[in-house]
């Protein structure tokens, strides 16, 4: 079955970057908007980041200016650039799409860790 892949987690030092990547493993028609999603250890699943089809872009409020979302429509890849990384944005990143057809995929999650 056609699910989304994420890739790009890791660990990191606190003010350091790092660029997620997220892609369907088969062809997934008609994406809609898409976007990323976070949860940390004993918190409640949050909203990182979102973007529509034509470009127009959402952010959590704490990390408005820190991280950048981006798509390349022709691949239906999402990106989450993360810059000033931290401590507290140390959590697994989901990668949502969904689709005009109201389907929703989401990936299975990658690891980010920030050291302070």
């Amino acid at each position: 079955q056609v699910r989304l892949v994420e890739s790009g987690g890791g660990l990191v030092q606190a003010g350091g970057s790092l660029r997620l990547s997220c892609a369907p493993s088969g062809s997934i028609f008609s994406i809609n908007d898409m976007g990323w999603y976070r949860q940390a250890p004993g918190k409640q699943r949050e909203l990182v980041a979102a973007i529509t089809r034509g470009g127009r872009t959402n952010y959590g409020d704490s990390v408005k200016g820190r991280f950048t979302i981006s798509r390349d429509n022709a691949k239906n890849t999402v990106y989450l650039q993360m810059n000033s990384l931290k401590p507290e944005d140390t959590a697994v990143y989901y990668c949502n799409a969904d689709t005009i057809s109201y389907r929703i995929y989401w990936g299975q999650g990658t690891q980010v860790t920030v050291s302070s």
